[in-house]
Parts: structure tokens; C-alpha cells; sequence
């Protein structure tokens, strides 16, 4: 009889520090993990809410590039971690929601091993062409692929990517076919497209945007349902002729199953109140992005859904990797 005053004086003892943790929270510095190189759409938005969170709390926010494997590696390292809050990662459609389907083993599964934080911002995507390209138009590649099946190529940043799996996608939804061309990463994907050795490029907005600005190369459709204000003269492949076609991708804060549930809404309050300001907003539209806010349980929903919605596209594409 004596076990129970003791086992209900540490039941009441958790419950007395379980505020005082996130009332503490943070008093480290918490590492945020881009499972990209630097440099690219990913990375920038990381930066970007990170910095302005860290401005807004008073936070020490590390942000660290941990690339590989499709980014699966950083966020193996995530999933991997001590759940208490100080290790995070910008997550996003394709390691968390296409790489279940796609990897033979995946070292995570995203809904068991990961805690859900929020979300932070959605981009379509855009199929860029050389700037000296013939093609005007979305049917003019439809018509030159019809004519030559395969003959036309087009890149992205990797086998089982969001940018290859949309771009299958826009072939069934055209009756093209194309011969893909995976680059690991974005940036010499983009040198060779400048350069006209692939004749098109599938990315986010965010990664392509600052080049087609510039004239290096031209936008040709974007997959969000209407046009993106940040790319007014490109037309969505649903006003090119192919109805309700949409294919966007979306990033997201998570960390490692177990975190304490005030943490998390701690977390998640931040970095919704930095993602509401207008500064920040305007950040992320200049980089073709438009911002998210989510509470943990809605971004959860999202990864089932959307693991769900892209599975039957990946196993369309033939795409695996062992």
C-alpha cells in the first residue's frame, strides 16, 4: 500500500513541472535541419522564418543544411533526436509524403516518428524552358512530343522528387511523353537548362523565379489552379487546356515524435505569429511562396492525406529507389 501515495506523488509532481517546461522552453539554442543544400527555394524559407522568429522571441535558431538522399538523411536525423524541441526540420512534400511510397526502406516513417510543428508556406510549380527555346506554349510541347514520343527532355532535382512526380503527372494529363533527366539537387539541373543541354526544367517557384526574372530562362506553365501572382505572364496548365490540373508543394516544421504537447504549441504559436507578419509575407511572395499557418493536428492530417494522394502517382512514374 505504501507504492501508491508514492507512484501519485510522481503523478502529481509531472503535472506540477509539465508547464514550467514550456514556460522555460527554449533555453538553448533549437537547430533547425534543411535537408537541402543551401541555396535553393527550401533553404531560403527556412532562413527566412527562422530568422524572423528568432527577432520576434529572442530565440537562438541554428539553421543547418543536412542534404542528401532526397532528404531523407536530415530528416532521419530529426526523427532520431531527443523530442524536446530543440532539434527541427523543414519538411516538405516529397521526404515527407512521396518518399514513403518511393523508398524500398525508409530509415522514418513520417507519421509514427515525427511530431508535427506547423506549417509554413505552399509554392506551385513552374516548367521553365531556355530562354531561346522554340516553344511558346504548353501546346506547342504537347504537339512536339506528340509527334516524337520521348524525344523531348526534361529535368528535375532528383528520381521520386515533387518536381518529377508533377511532371508525370502533366503527362498523363496531356497524352506527352518525355524522357526525364534526374539531377541530384537543383543547381546543375538549372546550369544545364540555362545552357540549353535539357530542353525543360520542372522546380518550385521559389527555386526557379530569381532566373526567370532575369531572362535566363522562361516560364512556361505554373501547376497551381490559377496564376501565381508572382509570375503574371506564365499561364497555369488549368488555363492551358487541361481542367483542374494542380500539383503544388508545401513545407512544414516538425521535429521528433514525443516532444511534449506545450512545446509543440508553443512552437507552433511562434512560428504562426512570425508567418503573419506582413514583413515576412512579403519576404516569401518575393520568393514566389505563399505563407501557411496550421495548427500541429491540421499538418499532421496534411501528411496522411497528401501520402495518400501522391502514392498512385508514384508508382505510375515506375519510380523506386532500393
Amino acid at each position: 500500500m505504501k507504492v501508491l501515495p508514492r507512484v501519485l506523488a510522481g503523478i502529481a509532481l509531472a503535472c506540477a513541472l509539465a508547464p514550467a517546461i514550456a514556460q522555460d522552453f527554449p533555453t538553448k539554442p533549437i537547430r533547425l535541419i534543411v535537408p537541402f543544400p543551401p541555396g535553393g527555394g527550401t533553404d531560403t524559407l527556412a532562413r527566412e522564418v527562422a530568422n524572423k522568429v528568432a527577432k520576434d522571441t529572442g530565440w537562438t535558431i541554428v539553421t543547418e543544411n543536412r542534404p542528401g538522399s532526397g532528404g531523407n538523411i536530415g530528416v532521419d536525423a530529426v526523427a532520431k533526436s531527443a523530442p524536446d524541441g530543440y532539434t527541427l526540420v523543414l519538411g516538405q512534400t516529397s521526404n515527407l509524403t512521396i518518399n514513403p511510397t518511393l523508398y524500398a526502406k525508409l530509415p522514418y516513417d513520417p507519421e509514427k516518428d515525427l511530431a508535427p510543428i506547423g506549417l509554413i508556406a505552399s509554392a506551385p510549380l513552374v516548367l521553365a524552358i531556355p530562354a531561346q527555346s522554340p516553344y511558346k506554349t504548353l501546346a506547342d510541347v504537347v504537339k512536339a512530343a506528340k509527334a516524337k514520343p520521348s524525344a523531348l527532355n526534361y529535368g528535375s532535382s532528383g528520381n521520386g522528387t515533387v518536381s518529377h512526380l508533377a511532371t508525370v503527372k502533366l503527362q498523363q494529363a496531356t497524352g506527352a511523353t518525355f524522357t526525364h533527366i534526374p539531377y541530384k539537387g537543383a543547381a546543375q539541373g538549372i546550369n544545364d537548362l540555362i545552357g540549353g543541354q535539357i530542353e525543360m526544367y520542372m522546380s518550385s517557384v521559389p527555386t526557379l523565379i530569381g532566373h526567370i526574372r532575369n531572362g535566363k530562362m522562361r516560364g512556361l506553365v505554373v501547376t497551381s489552379l490559377q496564376r501565381t501572382p508572382d509570375l503574371p505572364d506564365v499561364p497555369s496548365v488549368a488555363e492551358s487546356g487541361f481542367k483542374d490540373f494542380e500539383a503544388i508543394t508545401w513545407f512544414g516544421i516538425a521535429g521528433p515524435a514525443g516532444i511534449p504537447q506545450d512545446i509543440v504549441n508553443k512552437l507552433n504559436t511562434a512560428f504562426n505569429a512570425a508567418l503573419k507578419t506582413d514583413d515576412l509575407q512579403k519576404k516569401y511572395r518575393e520568393q514566389g511562396a505563399d505563407v501557411l499557418t496550421s495548427t500541429p493536428a491540421e499538418f499532421g492530417k496534411l501528411i496522411h492525406d497528401d501520402r495518400l494522394r501522391w502514392a498512385d502517382i508514384v508508382k505510375a512514374s515506375g519510380a523506386r529507389v532500393e
